[in-house]
């Protein structure tokens, strides 16, 4: 597809320009991270492995891509109705160009919808001209000072906008991901992101992280920029400080998030750990955190999240954006029957086994104990 001319629109302004990056990167007087400036949206060749999947490199900008490519696999897998009820999974995870296309635009526009509280949008997108000066304030980036705003009130309006307009996401080099991000940002507002944020002044929503920061993760996938994790709201405070309220997830939505941080686990807040709202989405896909590097986790039986029965011995799928593709089953069948764990020694060793992975690890903040069983060996591109 070719890039259209943009037409319409509300440039930018300097204060604007500035708010906005001082909310995502920190400074409006240096340049944000240049991997945000020329890394799109793209998916691997439709007539080779894995059709459904992003390609990104590992940077800064792979943990929003695999946001977009968690809401992509839960379109083909939950969404996509086939004329046929029993579709492997193989076959609905095998799209060609246009349904990448449909799958990609549509996974945007409904997290922007969903940012928005499903009442507006906006979408940042660059013309060719420049409408803030470099100066000692703001120092140019090719992208942020040539912005023009476009708001939205239907979410079919948006995504036919987003439909047109796709080539200025999926460009690559481009800037793709900074002009979504720019938009989520924009959708939820400066305001309510420095809110979200419950941060000291000139807190901002990217980080150190080489592959993104959470708070972007909590702003996809919930709408709101929250560091907390835990359900609903919690007051904390002591016997010298009134008791104020950390705003965590409010309520489950489609996908889940699950996260293991390696050693710094036991250091972990319990307000930083997933409770049970991001551990039971409303479908059975999970964006994952292991050890920083993010990737999805996924099942194509609804009944998973709804049935005991069905979590006793299932088929899990794990991808990330960099290509990797992992299948395992995960039995927990042990658990009721005490695991096996007699309280010798081979008890022991069998224990440290099954967690020898931090992917199991991971996997057991959501399913412990459970037996991990990997089919294949694990791909060399799967390191922590």
């Amino acid at each position: 597809m070719a890039k259209l001319k943009i037409v319409g629109g509300r440039p930018i302004t300097m204060d604007e320009a500035i708010e906005l990056r001082q909310t995502v990167f920190g400074s409006a007087a240096s340049p944000p991270r240049g991997e945000w400036t020329r890394t799109g949206f793209t998916f691997g060749p439709a007539n080779q492995e894995y059709p459904y999947g992003l390609r990104t490199p590992r940077n800064a900008t792979r943990g929003m891509q695999s946001v977009i490519q968690a809401h992509i696999i839960k379109q083909f897998i939950f969404d996509n109705k086939p004329r046929e009820k029993s579709v492997p999974l193989e076959e609905l995870l095998k799209p060609n160009e246009a349904e990448q296309a449909l799958s990609l635009y549509t996974a945007m526009s409904d997290i922007l919808w969903n940012i928005g509280e499903k009442t507006k949008a906006i979408v940042a997108l660059p013309g060719e001209a420049s409408h803030i000066p470099h100066s000692h304030v703001y120092f140019q980036d090719n992208v942020t000072e040539k912005l023009y705003f476009f708001e939205f009130t239907k979410l079919d309006d948006l995504q036919i906008f987003m439909k047109r307009y796709l080539p200025y996401f999926t460009e690559n080099p481009g800037p793709g991901t900074l002009l979504y991000l720019y938009s989520a940002v924009l959708t939820r507002g400066m305001e309510n992101m420095r809110n979200d944020l419950d941060a000291p002044k000139g807190a901002h929503l990217m980080g150190p992280h080489e592959e993104g920061s959470l708070n972007v993760i909590t702003l996809l996938l919930t709408g709101r920029a929250t560091p907390y994790l835990h359900n609903g709201v919690v007051y904390v405070g002591d016997e010298d400080h009134y008791a104020v309220p950390q705003f965590g997830i409010l309520s489950r939505g489609a996908i889940g998030l699950l996260v293991w941080e390696g050693e710094n686990e036991a250091m972990r807040s319990a307000s930083r750990m997933p409770g049970s709202r991001l551990k039971t989405p409303a479908t059975p896909v999970w964006v994952s955190c292991c050890c920083g590097h993010y990737g999805v986790l996924f099942n194509s039986n609804r009944e998973l999240l709804r049935n005991y029965h069905a979590e006793k011995r299932f088929e899990l799928h794990y991808y990330t954006c960099a290509g990797c593709y992992l299948s395992m089953t995960v039995d927990n069948r042990g658990q009721e029957e005490g695991g096996g764990d007699t309280g010798d020694q081979d008890g022991d060793r069998k224990r440290d086994d099954m967690i020898s992975t931090p992917l199991e690890r991971l996997i057991h903040t959501k399913w412990m104990d459970a037996k991990i069983t990997y089919h294949g060996a694990l791909p060399a591109s799967l390191n922590f």
